[in-house]
């Protein structure tokens, strides 16, 4: 629960630390004659139905009342031009190296100031669907952009009455409302590609012109996780289910870039072999205290490029974002997905697609899976070390997907590495690798890594992915030794197995870990060392590529 609302006058001082000169510019935005406060999802439809560019599809909500969404309301679709990803290069976070706030904060003013002339809609919703961790987040949106504006409402929690009991019952933290400023018609010279702005201390954002609905969610997301780091939570962008086994409960956690199998692997219902919990498949916090977790949004922002028309998911869709529309044989409009229209199209699906979906789990977790698309590992490797379970995650290698607007002539296929799969980390990666260290070696957690891309020229399909996890979850995985990798080990996968006799795949794997060795190296060299690790990573690949180096003789 946070605080900022109804401060006493003589705390409103520049003393508070709760108080900045971008949470004032920003904050004071939202109260504006131009300002309309939406308070219903009813009335957001309404707006985002008659709004232009908007295409009100024949395809019915599923559940309507449950969601507060008008009995009769349909599938809204709005797209996009020529962007239909994230831009990391628009994003400028304050209190980092090298940027400079005092001119942001003038580009900052003068950019709502020229808002004023334009009409806005406010929305409030709750991020953190629990007692245990909730903060109140606000948007402000201009007319014409009321689809994404319904979409936001949509896709975390709107403050109804349910929900303003649970947050003034929920845990106080010290800290001021998120507040989301957004106008994704401002340009400007020095930033041709929109600016990305974030006070994370201070709780506020203003994303500016960029219109891709997944900038406003994960700018939320951003200022919540940091949120969450400050006040004894770890901050996961991944996802987590709980097998229901008949003697006991598996709880894990799987962290991937979008487009690694993460929604995959956490929305599975693996048949009817179990009953499983899903506790969301894209942001969650883990507390430090107790190790118990909490789901951030209700619904999801998914994908639509594996959902043909007729697949069963799409009668859980309340929104898409670039996609194509079409009339069926009847004349009515559906969807074109499969991103024939471009890549990256989106839905915001109900939480209904999910019917065991939880919001909050007591049980620890038993596992965290790290995703990667590395060629040079097997199907699934098991770490018996927590330092370097935790290395492998700040150094997770993977591909860069659909998802991200990416700078001109950037190869897709080649492999970079995200640090805990999270680009919108707020703070130094250090805190992060230490908040994960601690979860392995303090909460008894295990380790192991995914490979959903290639291995051995072969595809590793979701059928290999899934039945190593369920081998686990049984306990029937036999592991065996990673060739002279001694706190590695791996399940033999048919088609996959792992040569340590062919020099070309030694060298390959060995020189995967000189690219997680280089990297943690350049962290401590780059931006002033702000995401700088401690020595005992780079210590840890460099023993791994001596064992091999050893092996090779």
């Amino acid at each position: 629960m946070s605080t900022i609302q109804g401060t006493p006058i003589d705390k409103i001082t520049k003393e508070n630390p709760l108080f900045s000169n971008f949470r004032a510019t920003i904050e004071t935005a939202f109260y504006g004659n131009h300002v309309t406060k939406i308070k219903t999802i009813a009335e957001a439809y309404e707006l985002a139905k008659k709004a232009p560019g908007t295409i009100v599809t024949d395809l019915p909500v599923y559940e309507p009342k449950r969601q507060g969404i008008p009995h009769d309301a349909k599938i809204l679709v709005n797209n996009d031009g020529k962007i239909f990803g994230r831009t990391a290069a628009a994003r400028r976070i304050i209190g980092q190296p090298g940027v400079n706030s005092a001119e942001l904060a003038g580009i900052l003013r003068e950019a709502v100031y020229h808002s004023t002339f334009k009409e806005y809609y406010h929305g409030e919703v709750v991020v953190g669907l629990d007692a245990d961790f909730m903060v109140r987040s606000h948007i402000m949106l201009p007319k014409g952009f009321e689809a994404d504006f319904y979409s936001y409402l949509l896709n975390f929690q709107i403050m109804n009455d349910e929900y303003k009991k649970m947050y003034k019952d929920s845990k106080e933290y010290t800290e001021g409302d998120i507040y989301i400023y957004g106008d994704p018609t401002w340009s400007h010279p020095d930033y041709p590609l929109g600016l990305a702005l974030f006070d994370p201390i201070h709780n506020t954002a203003a994303i500016l012109g960029l219109r891709y609905f997944g900038e406003f969610k994960k700018a939320t997301l951003t200022l919540a996780w940091g949120l969450a780091h400050r006040n004894g939570f770890v901050s996961c962008h991944g996802g987590m289910k709980q097998y229901q086994l008949p003697d006991r409960k598996y709880t894990m956690a799987a962290f991937g870039l979008s487009g690694s199998g993460k929604s995959t692997i956490t929305l599975a219902k693996h048949g009817d072999k179990y009953d499983v919990k899903v506790l969301h498949d894209d942001a969650f916090v883990i507390s430090k205290k107790d190790g118990t977790t909490t789901a951030l949004e209700p619904a999801y922002f998914d994908k639509t490029q594996d959902y043909p028309m007729a697949d069963e998911t799409v009668k859980y869709f309340l929104t898409c974002q670039n996609i194509g529309v079409t009339l069926d044989e009847k004349g009515q409009k559906v969807l074109v997905t499969e991103d024939i229209r471009n890549g990256n199209g989106r839905t915001v699906k109900s939480r209904f697609v999910t019917p065991n979906r939880v919001d909050h789990l007591d049980e620890k977790i038993d596992a965290i899976y790290w995703i990667m698309k590395d060629d040079s590992l097997p199907p699934i490797v098991r770490i018996d070390d927590p330092v370097l379970a935790a290395v492998f995650g700040v150094t997770l290698a993977t591909k860069r997907s659909t998802a991200e607007n990416v700078v001109p002539g950037t190869d897709l296929d080649d492999l970079v590495i995200e640090p805990f799969a999270n680009p919108f980390r707020s703070y130094p990666l250090g805190e992060d690798y230490k908040d994960f260290r601690d979860l392995f070696s303090m909460q008894d957690t295990a380790c192991y890594i995914l490979n959903t891309g290639f291995f051995n020229g072969n595809k590793v399909t979701p059928k290999d992915t899934l039945g190593s996890i369920e081998s686990v979850v049984e306990d029937k995985a036999k592991f065996v030794d990673f060739g002279p990798m001694t706190a590695m080990s791996y399940l033999p996968v048919e088609g996959h197995e792992p040569d340590f006799t062919d020099k070309e795949y030694v060298t390959r794997l060995r020189k995967r870990m000189e690219n997680r060795l280089n990297f943690i190296l350049e962290m401590k060299e780059s931006n002033d060392g702000y995401n700088a690790l401690p020595e005992e990573t780079s210590l840890l690949i460099q023993h791994l590529i001596l064992e091999l180096e050893t092996f090779q003789g």
